[in-house]
């Protein structure tokens, strides 16, 4: 498995260039900015890009997608429950001091338990709604890999006093979904450094 994650955007968003060596297939989670180090990175891999994954509707995880996606003709993949963010991303821009991307258009919804393949690499979806409504994340079990978005982070969890947001409903997704997955996973956050299931099982506070 290709992984390589790096910051991108004002707000230094968690980029994940996924990929199989054996295909050369790859996918793009949360191209928030950055395009030309997003498609730098897919070249040094050698990836062609099948899919573009936004974990939410926010600004820094959606507002290089439809940039990336007229140079690979990748389509967009979103829960559709996130849909009205996008109708606000001008407002997001406003908060942040950045340019508007423009209008953002989603191909495909995607839904708990959804089946996405990257070559011969296999990712669940897990709707995890709390920080928005349609927040997702991206379960690789053979690699025990979790791409959280800003679901959870590190010692941490995510915002939920934006538009969408929901404490009651973040803490049911944690401890519903993704406090039942292995201690050892991997997890890629939104933001921030990575961390294990089991580190924040044990550590984080608002787990306890």
């Amino acid at each position: 498995m290709i992984h390589e994650i790096f910051p991108v955007g004002p707000l230094q968003c968690n980029c994940s260039i996924i990929g199989d060596e054996a295909t050369g297939e790859g996918i793009v989670v949360d191209p928030g900015d950055n395009i030309p180090q997003i498609l730098a990175a897919a070249a040094k891999h050698k990836l062609a890009i099948k899919q573009i994954v936004i974990t939410h509707g926010h600004i820094d995880h959606v507002g290089g997608a439809m940039q990336l996606r007229a140079v690979t003709g990748a389509p967009i993949l979103m829960n559709q429950d996130d849909y009205e963010q996008l109708g606000i991303l001008d407002i997001q821009a406003n908060w942040i001091g950045v340019a508007p991307p423009g209008k953002v258009e989603i191909d495909h919804s995607i839904k708990q338990s959804d089946e996405m393949k990257v070559g011969s690499l296999n990712a669940t979806v897990m709707h995890t709604p709390g920080h928005t409504e349609g927040s997702v994340c991206l379960y690789f079990p053979t690699e025990k890999k979790l791409i959280a978005g800003d679901t959870l982070f590190a010692g941490s969890i995510g915002r939920t006093d934006f538009p969408g947001g929901s404490m009651e409903k973040i803490l049911d997704s944690l401890k519903g979904k993704l406090m039942t997955l292995p201690d050892e996973t991997v997890v890629v956050p939104g933001h921030g450094p990575l961390t294990t299931i089991g580190e924040e099982r044990e550590n984080n506070p608002f787990l306890k």
